[in-house]
């Protein structure tokens, strides 16, 4: 009998004996909607991909690539290699069938009769796959009938799709997709003849030498041309070998990982789905990578590596761009700079002031006090500073706010008290560590630590009127929102941060903050520049912007306008290309007048405007129309029998120290160089000396002096060295030089001297 004859035989009754396949019923859309790439594609609200990431570590498969997106160059490769009658036989080639039998009769070595399709029901079928050993018989004849099953259901461009989906090629990488990207670099599509060849004589023997590779590339490079192709062959091992030791293909690409790895988050104990839609923008995402970048290249000279950025939609609380690090710039690129607890510095204060509007406590014409302030607390003394070290003398909340003065700030903090505003700013979303009292009034200016996406949502809430919700990286319907700040306050707040007058003080009036649209915005810096800040929204947008180092190194001479306010303008500016923006409509409750300003003038009895007239908005029922400061309130020192410290005070009335108080405990910052940390005294009258532990070191009103730790008695004298005031203080702390400025005896000297007035 014929070994064609014998073959037939073989198939009709392994029809008989396998009356039913498993796998058969399933289709080629059920096959390949079955396929699970090891990687997730993070996609942006319109189906761009954002971010590819590894989620199974046991294989490396691509994704299901369709047939026209596989170069043609593969195509014929694999069926010229693996069976050139592929588009006439009907699952089995018969004819090779025949040829094989005849030469295993013979003993001769020959190609196995195995079709693509009789090669795809092996990988369909668990039973099917090949053994280390080879196929028994009777699998062999399954997988015959197999071929043939398929055939009849599927298409030959559906086989052929699948099988370079399903093939294993090499270690761990299961298709064409993966193989491609891993050993080239490059998409299916672009595979050339001397790749598709290497890809091809991988389908036989996937874990060969390189020089056999090479050799079985050859031959189907031979195949392709149907000629001589001794040329293309000669440096083909060194292309193959190559290829062989690349591994391209990372296990994360794209330009949003720091958003991708919190969506996976949500899948952990859970198989990955192949694909996730956010609710990010792609053009967006890619313009915020650019923009951080750019400008933190022209920040590294300062000492600047890290920055994050992030953009709400403030109507959803959707996330649209979320940019964790600066990438490749960063000695940190896996720190997520949105999700990093940092001090926010001065970006705190619009809550502040917020909450003291909302409670009556003040308005925002209300006049604060920008001196010199020393604050008693149960551990030690506190003193705030401004940014540029320089007081402004009584200004209106509005300016306090807008130019960012940090003693106004700290005097708001005491009528507000740490504990409530700690509660109002957890009523926000920012889950501080501590309690309000643990961060004293240093709260007010940023002491505590937040994320800046926590603090963005924070600043969202002031452009949603006080209304707050979570934030979100998924697509969804709006979300509940529920109240976390009057919005009449919340209005208020910011009107002045849109207010470029209102941050002239510091910030000038050609500002990087000023948009040609309307943009309510605040800049904050923390302790020793460690973090630099710039939230602010728009009437659809909240931006976020951090810069700083992930190791928490202080930059160089980076401001709030020179490290992160450039970068939230250009994102501002981005998302308001052709969308305009408008100022939001007062709520009910709120009144708007015009006010003046005015400030006694001594030598003339006569008003000096504090600041310019204006119409400013009040919570109704706080509103009046001038603010002055009285100048009896300014020295409200009368003839007194005793001094601070409980001694008689015998020098003439008027004439006392007005600074420090008796008992002032000053407590040195180790982090803050000792020029940096003198204490100023100062008194009323005029023509005095100071003394600090029976030494003269300084005349006038004021006095500056180098702390040195100790107890110290501090007195003014007039010129015949008598005795006006007396006060004492103890410094705590230790590493302050002794210099001449503040180098005294080991037991203070106090001067006595009797005098009569």
């Amino acid at each position: 009998m014929k070994p064609l004859h014998i073959a037939r035989y073989i198939a009709i009754f392994s029809v008989a004996i396998c009356p039913h396949i498993s796998w058969a019923a399933a289709s080629f859309d059920e096959v390949k909607a079955a396929w699970k790439p090891s990687d997730t594609q993070i996609l942006d609200r319109h189906g761009q991909l954002l971010q590819r990431v590894r989620t199974d570590a046991s294989v490396r498969r691509g994704q299901w690539l369709a047939l026209a997106d596989i170069s043609p160059a593969m195509r014929s490769a694999l069926v010229l290699s693996e069976d050139k009658r592929f588009y006439e036989h009907s699952g089995v080639d018969w004819q090779a069938v025949s040829a094989a039998a005849w030469a295993n009769l013979w003993n001769t070595k020959t190609r196995g009769a195995s079709t693509l399709t009789m090669q795809l029901a092996g990988l369909l079928d668990d039973d099917l796959k090949r053994a280390s050993g080879g196929r028994s018989v009777l699998q062999k004849v399954q997988q015959t009938v197999s071929a043939q099953w398929l055939e009849r259901r599927w298409r030959k461009d559906q086989i052929l799709e699948a099988y370079l989906n399903l093939v294993p090629l090499k270690g761990e990488l299961v298709g064409i997709d993966a193989l491609s990207q891993t050993l080239f670099g490059k998409a299916a599509h672009g595979l050339d003849e001397h790749e598709a060849a290497v890809a091809t004589a991988l389908v036989r023997a996937p874990n060969a030498a390189p020089k056999l590779v090479a050799q079985r590339a050859c031959g189907v490079l031979k195949a392709l041309h149907n000629r001589n192709a001794s040329a293309s062959c000669d440096a083909l091992e060194m292309f193959t070998t190559g290829a062989l030791q690349r591994r391209d293909y990372g296990a994360s690409e794209g330009f949003a990982p720091h958003a991708a790895r919190q969506v996976l988050r949500g899948a952990v104990g859970q198989a990955a789905p192949t694909r996730i839609t956010t609710s990010l923008s792609a053009p967006l995402q890619r313009f915020a990578v650019q923009t951080l970048q750019q400008h933190l290249r022209e920040l590294v000279s300062r000492h600047v590596e890290d920055g994050a950025l992030v953009v709400l939609d403030n109507a959803s609380g959707q996330v649209l761009a979320w940019v964790g690090s600066s990438g490749e710039l960063s000695n940190a690129a896996e720190v997520d700079g949105v999700t990093a607890l940092r001090q926010p510095g001065s970006t705190l204060k619009p809550f502040l002031y917020a909450q003291a509007i909302a409670e009556r406590r003040i308005t925002a014409a209300t006049l604060l006090e920008d001196s010199a302030a020393q604050i008693q607390t149960t551990s030690g003394l506190y003193i705030p500073q401004n940014y540029d070290h320089q007081f402004k003398g009584w200004v209106s909340a509005r300016t306090a706010l807008g130019a960012s003065l940090n003693v106004p700030a700290v005097r708001t903090l005491v009528m507000v008290s740490p504990d409530a505003f700690h509660k109002q700013l957890v009523g926000l979303g920012l889950p501080l560590k501590e309690s309000g009292d643990y961060y004293g009034y240093s709260l007010a200016l940023g002491s505590a630590e937040v994320s800046l996406l926590a603090l963005s949502n924070a600043y969202r809430a002031l452009a949603n009127g006080g209304r707050t919700s979570a934030t979100t990286l998924m697509l969804g319907p709006k979300p509940t929102t529920h109240a976390a700040l009057d919005p009449r306050a919340a209005f208020i707040v910011g009107d002045i941060l849109s207010d470029p007058l209102a941050r002239a003080r510091t910030f000038g009036t050609d500002s990087i903050l000023a948009t040609r649209f309307w943009s309510a915005v605040k800049t904050g810096t923390s302790k020793d520049m460690r973090d630099n800040w710039a939230l602010g929204y728009s009437q659809h947008y909240t931006v976020g912007v951090w810069v700083g180092n992930a190791s928490g190194a202080p930059m160089w001479d980076v401001s709030g306008t020179s490290g992160a306010a450039p970068i939230w303008a250009a994102v501002m500016h981005y998302l308001h290309q052709t969308q305009p923006s408008h100022a939001p409509r007062p709520p009910t409750g709120l009144v708007q007048v015009p006010v003046q300003f005015a400030e006694p003038n001594a030598n003339t009895h006569n008003t000096l405007p504090l600041e310019a007239a204006r119409s400013e908005w009040f919570i109704q029922g706080t509103q009046q129309t001038h603010f002055a400061i009285d100048n009896e309130a300014i020295s409200p020192y009368k003839k007194r029998d005793k001094g601070q410290n409980g001694l008689k005070n015998v020098g003439p009335a008027g004439v006392r120290i007005s600074s420090p108080t008796n008992g002032t405990i000053v407590a040195l910052d180790p982090d803050i160089p000792p020029n940096h940390q003198r204490i100023t005294f100062s008194a009323t009258g005029s023509g005095v000396r100071w003394l600090v532990d029976g030494k003269v070191f300084a005349r006038g009103t004021l006095a500056h002096w180098l702390p040195w730790p100790g107890r110290h008695l501090v007195q003014i004298t007039d010129a015949r060295g008598c005795v006006l005031d007396t006060i004492q203080l103890e410094v705590r702390g230790a590493g302050v030089v002794n210099t001449p400025d503040n180098r005294t005896k080991s037991r203070p000297q106090v001067a006595t001297r009797a005098c009569v007035f």
